[in-house]
């Protein structure tokens, strides 16, 4: 039997400690807490070096070694029908939640005395968020642009011509194909380098929220912070936990898979930190390398569970703080103006606070200025939006797989199965 590694050599251990570490500087020391943010950027823009080669050798290899186009139409149909239903119902259950709790009842603020020179900068940035402007986005300037930008779609995009490209060539693209596994190999290999200064990152990243905003926000914004934080527990348990149950597989195995991730992503605030993990170990884990390397990336702009909980608890929270009346019929068409403007928030962190501004500007009903109430507890909130984000990519990627029956099965459910 193979023995297991102790607690204290492990990836999560560290980073624990470390979010621990950053929490009491920033407590103790808050002006050199807030000191501490490039720390927690550093290793940001470290794994966004690695995820333009990580995107493009896994979905080349993966797509092109299919010999079959058809079937990456097909799983991409599929991943679209998935992606729908789910952020669908996410936007849903947030709602009735959010109006059932009203965390935001009985704060009576007056919109127009609030200084809103703290989120001016997001609120330009708002402006900008369109939807013609996000699918204009998506077609990068160059074949190279795609790379140098760092957003996940346009280097999906070119990833999947290319893949399509390669395949069409036949035997004579199978060296290429070939090569760019090997070249994939090297790329995860950096990355499992990168991934050890994740705790400096963790650091750097907590210490920089306490440090900035202070502990106090935790009081003077906690109903709305217990309730989102109770609402991404039950979506993820209740229905991330049914869905793989009906496969006989268990969630709470599943978490413990991707420990590592869950903690990075909740010190970081930003689900890119793991983008090039959650590929590597959902092959590993037996789902087929073409679909991963279709579903993920993709699912990075248009499965984002978590981001879909925040937008609804957050924008009723507002209107519930300001007074703003919204009959049912005006809380569903801002249900449908979720349903488009959710899409164009990546896994950055603080992309979903300019979404957030981008929605109410376009709804019109609840104040933009409101915004400023949550900005202290923003990243706070962002912990539970990433970790719902990060679980439901890797159980998207599971159903996809096992609906498109390419899974080792003797593989997943010896890691994540049920009894």
């Amino acid at each position: 039997m193979e023995r297991r590694a102790a607690f204290y050599t492990q990836l999560w251990f560290w980073v624990l400690a470390a979010t621990a570490i950053g929490i009491l500087l920033g407590w103790w020391d808050p002006r050199l807490g807030a000191q501490m943010k490039p720390l927690g950027d550093g290793f940001i823009a470290l794994i966004r070096m690695m995820i333009g080669p990580v995107i493009f050798c896994t979905v080349v290899h993966g797509v092109a070694g299919m010999h079959d186009m058809k079937r990456a139409g097909r799983v991409a149909i599929k991943a679209i029908v998935y992606f729908e239903v789910v952020t669908t119902f996410a936007l849903f259950f947030a709602l009735v939640a959010v109006d059932l709790w009203k965390p935001g009842a009985g704060m009576n603020v007056d919109a127009r005395a609030l200084d809103t020179r703290a989120v001016a900068g997001y609120a330009t940035q708002a402006h900008q968020q369109g939807i013609v402007e996000y699918l204009q986005a998506v077609i990068p300037t160059t074949f190279v642009g795609a790379f140098a930008q760092g957003n996940v779609l346009p280097i999906l995009l070119i990833s999947v011509l290319f893949a399509f490209a390669l395949a069409s060539l036949g035997e004579r693209g199978r060296p290429l194909v070939t090569l760019i596994g090997d070249i994939s190999q090297v790329i995860f290999r950096i990355v499992g380098f990168i991934m050890w200064v994740a705790p400096v990152g963790a650091f750097g990243a907590v210490a920089f929220t306490v440090g900035a905003f202070g502990m106090h926000t935790l009081v003077q914004l906690g109903g709305l912070i217990v309730e989102y934080y109770l609402v991404s527990l039950v979506f993820v348990f209740v229905v991330f936990g049914a869905l793989l149950w009906t496969m006989r597989l268990s969630l709470l195995r599943l978490l413990y898979y991707i420990r590592d991730e869950l903690v990075i992503v909740a010190a970081t605030t930003s689900t890119e930190t793991v983008l090039p993990r959650a590929i590597e170990k959902m092959c590993a884990l037996g789902c087929e390398e073409s679909i991963v390397g279709l579903v993920i990336p993709a699912g990075y702009s248009f499965n984002l569970d978590g981001t879909c909980l925040y937008l609804v608890t957050v924008s009723l929270f507002l209107a519930q703080a300001t007074n703003t009346h919204l009959p049912f019929g005006e809380q569903l068409g801002l249900i449908a103006v979720l349903l488009l403007s959710s899409k164009g928030a990546a896994g950055v962190a603080g992309a979903a606070f300019i979404v957030l501004a981008a929605t109410l500007s376009a709804a019109g009903t609840i104040p933009v200025a409101s915004i400023v109430l949550v900005l202290g507890i923003h990243r706070l909130l962002a912990e539970a939006t990433t970790f719902v984000n990060i679980v439901g990519n890797c159980v998207a990627t599971i159903v996809i797989s096992k609906w498109e029956r390419a899974t080792d099965d003797a593989k997943l459910r010896a890691v994540i199965g049920r009894g």
